[in-house]
């Protein structure tokens, strides 16, 4: 349940909850005299302070996805490493996978350490226009499991966003955990005062991952985040040899693309099964750099222009309402 704290009793209705500190559940609770005064119901100081930290980033665009093992961290490190490749603009990836944090393997930065400094928190960099944050820098081993309720996790969101020394951004890319849990409620929370372009939704063709994807496009509706588009993964195998394309996940009920057409969502792109792209994401590597013909890269990087552009015509949107 959102914003029960670590001490609470087991049928805890939550701080922000009407019935906090006034229910048979809170008697005897150490929180139940702060809850029944109604302060904890009260804004959270840290949603402005976010909001003055985050005006000096353009632009925001979270990565969702309600399935596990869709690729959605290999596709928020290529859409970062794609925007950085314009030397001009500054890039962040924010990596908010508490649990399984694997962007620091990804952009090949394991064994990297974050630094204190008066201005908060250092992100580690791989270029000098693309920085990276993840709680896999504040482990002593990759290894190490993180074993956290969600108030901690809740806790650790709020210091990525208030304390990292982003700086000037163009853009910053955030890599969410599966679902539509704790750490989304966070983000979506903390980032109400801020502009937030918008989400990428990742899937893959089986009927199995678009089940739980519907799932995440009705969280982005119900809490008013915008969604940029879907990317289909592993979207068939073509053979280097021969050229030819076979579906290793048939989508067996018509896919992304059926299921965008029913919702009435972009497409932004079907990428197509590569092993090259996990052995890049093994060694920390950019598959966009690494083989940059080959038809995965082609629709990638038609992905990441269309993300571009919406991002732009946001803008000029907004410019002209006002």
């Amino acid at each position: 349940m959102e914003d029960v704290p670590d001490n609470a009793p087991e049928h805890c209705p939550g701080t922000q909850s009407e019935e906090a500190g006034k229910s048979s559940s809170c008697q005897g609770c150490p929180n139940q005299k702060i809850c029944a005064s109604g302060a904890t119901t009260a804004p959270d100081p840290a949603i402005a302070e976010i909001g003055a930290k985050m005006s000096t980033v353009k632009h925001k665009i979270l990565v969702l996805s309600g399935k596990g093992g869709v690729g959605k961290s290999t596709f928020s490190a290529h859409l970062a490493h794609a925007l950085a490749s314009d030397s001009t603009k500054e890039v962040a990836l924010l990596d908010v996978d508490i649990c399984g944090p694997s962007i620091p393997r990804i952009m090949g930065l394991e064994g990297e350490q974050v630094h204190q400094s008066g201005s908060g928190w250092s992100p580690v960099y791989v270029d000098d226009n693309l920085a990276v944050m993840s709680i896999g820098f504040l482990l002593s081993s990759p290894d190490d499991a993180v074993i956290w309720r969600g108030p901690k996790k809740n806790g650790m969101i709020k210091q990525f966003l208030r304390d990292v020394d982003w700086g000037d951004l163009d853009y910053l890319i955030v890599d969410t955990p599966p679902g539509t849990s704790d750490e989304h409620l966070s983000l979506v929370q903390y980032l109400s005062s801020t502009h937030v372009d918008g989400a990428v939704i990742i899937t893959t063709p089986q009927e199995v991952s678009l089940q739980d994807v519907r799932k995440e496009i009705r969280f982005c509706q119900k809490v008013k985040l915008p969604i940029i588009g879907v990317v289909e993964n592993m979207s068939g195998f073509v053979c280097p040899t021969c050229k030819n394309t076979s579906q290793i996940f048939p989508p067996t009920t018509g896919g992304a693309e059926r299921m965008c057409a029913d919702l009435d969502l972009p497409l932004l792109g079907k990428v197509p099964l590569d092993p090259r792209i996990a052995r890049c994401c093994d060694e920390g590597k950019s598959f966009l750099n690494e083989v940059p013909d080959s038809p995965a890269a082609k629709v990638y990087q038609n992905i990441v222009q269309s993300i571009q552009d919406y991002c732009s015509n946001r803008v000029t949107e907004e410019q002209s309402s006002t």
